[in-house]
């Protein structure tokens, strides 16, 4: 039973926030409290979802454990971004918050994440930097067209039927190029909980097992994803936070948590490849899958297909978040990450909330392009490596 124990710790620790959750309490509770037990909840579901994740690739492809894990773990930033998405079709006042949520979400998962993750492996095995898995090159393709594509936004002003249909056809080519790529059984590469529960399944109850965690993380994560991120703007609110800058910081940093959580927690097992793999499989999805969904939502909920106009201060959003984006793509381009690299994008992202002028977005995009073509005019590397991307030779 000891073997089990962080198993069972796990996923008792998603139980009260769950209960609460079902039996309608933790409505009434004070949002504090209530983004505590959601958020105990979210960490012991990812836990969940990383060891369901590793027996996973003993059965399907790589990536398309990865896409599962992204598509589980990003279920609070749907949760929360479709929730402003449907809430904007009945009240123009919610326009703005659907595509802050969305953008903030990115550059969150970016601008944090991807750093973190290198920090915590440099900091736990003293590797300088991460090796990303050749099989991302499909991820790194996606990402490439996702964000050229993305460019087009900003410049017509509307999220439609249009964006819809090219962002869900990118995330179906993506989904069904990995469901097609090969796998390889690495017994020798499972640890801890993943290898224990190997050991002692056939292959039918490590298949039966991997659903039953994925199920059971993804409920909790979806029970536990809203009323978390809504916690931490209640408490925002009560210290008189600015509530955009709630819904496009806070609450994507609290619904961005279950797949960062997962992915640091691969880089502290010395598996930050995997990690960071979900991590980008997140982007993808969330750049594709996430995006075309607003829209699409928006839509059903004003009573037809009617486009999201965007506003001035969306449209600079968009631009920026496009532009780091396309500078992440460019420092992936040679299938490394490091800490210098890390620091970049940490510090990039974080300068700019020293300038509360608004058009200074339009600055940090400008910067974020100069520096993707310099790296890309100094490495013949990353330009042979991108432009296989672009034309889905990875």
């Amino acid at each position: 039973m000891k073997k089990y124990l962080p198993l069972i710790i796990a996923i008792l620790v998603t139980l009260p926030w769950m209960f609460l959750e079902l039996t309608g309490q933790g409505h009434h509770m004070h949002s504090g409290l209530v983004s505590l037990l959601a958020g105990v909840a979210i960490i012991g579901a990812a836990f969940i979802l990383g060891w369901g994740a590793e027996l996973a690739e003993r059965d399907i492809p790589r990536s398309l454990a990865l896409i599962t894990l992204a598509l589980i773990s990003v279920l609070p930033e749907y949760a929360v971004d479709l929730n402003f998405a449907w809430e904007a079709g009945k009240n123009p006042e919610f326009k703005s918050y659907a595509v802050a949520n969305m953008t903030g979400a990115n550059r969150v998962l970016i601008g944090i994440g991807w750093p973190l993750v290198v920090f915590i492996f440099f900091f736990r095995h003293k590797r300088r930097s991460i090796e990303i898995d050749r099989s991302q090159g499909l991820e790194l393709s996606l990402l490439m067209m996702a964000t050229i594509y993305s460019f087009l936004i900003p410049l017509k002003g509307t999220l439609s039927w249009v964006d819809i249909v090219i962002l869900f056809g990118m995330f179906v080519f993506y989904a069904v190029r990995a469901a097609k790529g090969g796998h390889e059984e690495e017994e020798a590469d499972l640890q801890g909980i993943a290898a224990e529960l190997d050991a002692r399944l056939g292959d039918g109850g490590r298949r039966g097992i991997v659903l039953l965690m994925f199920a059971f993380a993804g409920y909790a994560i979806w029970l536990s994803a809203e009323p978390f991120a809504k916690g931490l703007v209640g408490m925002g609110e009560a210290y008189g936070m600015d509530k955009f800058l709630l819904v496009q910081w806070l609450a994507p940093l609290a619904s961005e948590s279950p797949e960062i959580i997962l992915a640091l927690i691969f880089a502290l097992k010395g598996k930050a490849s995997t990690g960071m793999g979900a991590l980008i499989s997140s982007k993808v999805n969330q750049w594709t899958f996430l995006v075309g969904a607003i829209p699409l939502v928006y839509g059903l909920s004003a009573g037809g297909m009617v486009p999201l106009d965007l506003d001035a201060r969306q449209k600079e959003e968009l631009l920026l978040t496009s532009a780091q984006s396309f500078f992440a793509a460019v420092v992936l381009s040679d299938y490394h990450l490091n800490v210098y690299e890390a620091l970049a994008l940490l510090t990039l992202f974080l300068a700019q909330f020293l300038f509360p002028d608004t058009h200074v977005r339009y600055a940090f995009s400008v910067l974020y392009i100069i520096l993707s073509i310099g790296m890309l005019a100094v490495s013949k590397q990353r330009r042979t490596v991108l432009w296989r991307a672009l034309t889905l030779r990875s």
